[in-house]
Formats: C-alpha cells, structure tokens, sequence
C-alpha cells in the first residue's frame, strides 16, 4: 500500500502541474486593446491587423476616452486578434492636438512567446495564472504609442514605447465632435495642457 500511496502522490504533482503550465497544443485566444489618457480623446480611424501570407483584417473603433491608468487601465476598445499578427496598423485623430498619426508596428515573434508565459489573474473568488493574451495599444498626445502584455489591469508589462508619424488630414470633418470634446474637457485642457512626454 506504501508504493500506492507514492504513484497517487506523483500523479497529483503531475496533474498540478499540467494545470499550472499549459500544454503546447493548448490553444491560446489572444486579444487586443486600446487606451489613451483621460481628457485626450481621440477618434481611431483605422485599425489593421496582419498575419502574412494568412490573413489582413480590420476591426472598428472609433471614439476613445480612456483609460492610461489606474484600475481600470490600460484598457479600452477590445476585440479579438485572430490569428495573431506580425503587423498592426493604427491611425488616429487627437482632439486635443486636432493632428492626425499614423504607424504600422511590425510585431516581434519573442512578443507572442513572452506573452505565452504564465501571470496571475485576479478574480473575485480565486487567482489563476494565465498567459498575458492581451496586446494594449496605448495612444498619447505627440503620437506617442505605448505597447503592454496583459491579461487584466495590474499585471500590464510594457513591450514598447513607439513614435507615430504625423500625417495630413482635414480636423473639419471633426468638428461638432470637436466642439462637444472641447466642452466637457476644455477646463482640464487649460489647467493641465497637452503633456507630451511622461507618459
């Protein structure tokens, strides 16, 4: 019965690890999102991603007005990234600046690889540990991007820090969007300006 008791022991420690380590065959559902900093909102015109030779898709976004930091960022616009790209292209309008940017970020394949590694998940009732299948797209005044691995708010480690190319674009078509931004955040803009850096 000893050496019973040593193979139920063994293949306990085995099916634990098998749950805290997933298997190479397990198949992972990545995810993208987006975030900027309160009080700079900004209007995401275009949004590619691509897997070479595989598949170029696109995915709506639209208007962003949160969220950098804090307990619910970085986060914002979700959605899938199926299959998971080499390329993603971004471009955007910033109400505050009234610029528009634009770049197209080549994905390392290490980016995949570290975000299969294990992180703990917070939930209400127990934490477990899952890989960061989240890439955040954060987009800040200057055309500054800022690339996380996540899986929730709080575990987030930055990948990149990026700059976007300024390009032409008509902040006209813009302008009763304008107007209601510079409405409700008009006070801030004027305390605080536009920060640039810092970010």
């Amino acid at each position: 019965m000893h050496w019973m008791r040593k193979v139920i022991v063994a293949a306990t420690v085995l099916l634990s690890a098998c749950s805290v380590f997933p298997s190479e065959e397990e198949e992972i559902t990545w995810y993208f999102s987006l975030a900027t900093p309160k009080h700079y909102d900004v209007w995401v015109e275009r949004l590619e991603f691509e897997l070479s030779g595989v598949r170029h898709w696109w995915h709506p976004a639209g208007s962003m007005s949160c969220c950098w930091k804090g307990p619910s960022g970085p986060r914002g616009v979700f959605g899938y990234m199926e299959p998971f790209p080499n390329f993603v292209a971004i471009q955007w309008f910033s109400f505050a600046e009234q610029k528009f940017y634009q770049r197209v970020i080549e994905i390392p394949p290490e980016w995949k690889e570290r975000m299969k590694e294990l992180a703990p998940l917070v939930t209400p009732k127990r934490v477990r540990m899952e890989p960061r299948d989240t890439l955040t797209f954060g987009l800040a005044p200057g055309g500054e991007i800022v690339v996380w691995m996540m899986n929730q708010p709080g575990n987030e480690i930055e990948l990149a820090r990026l700059q976007a190319n300024e390009i032409e674009g008509n902040p006209s078509h813009y302008q009763n969007r304008t107007r209601d931004y510079f409405d409700e955040n008009g006070e801030y803009l004027e305390k605080h300006g536009i920060p640039l850096t810092g970010w």
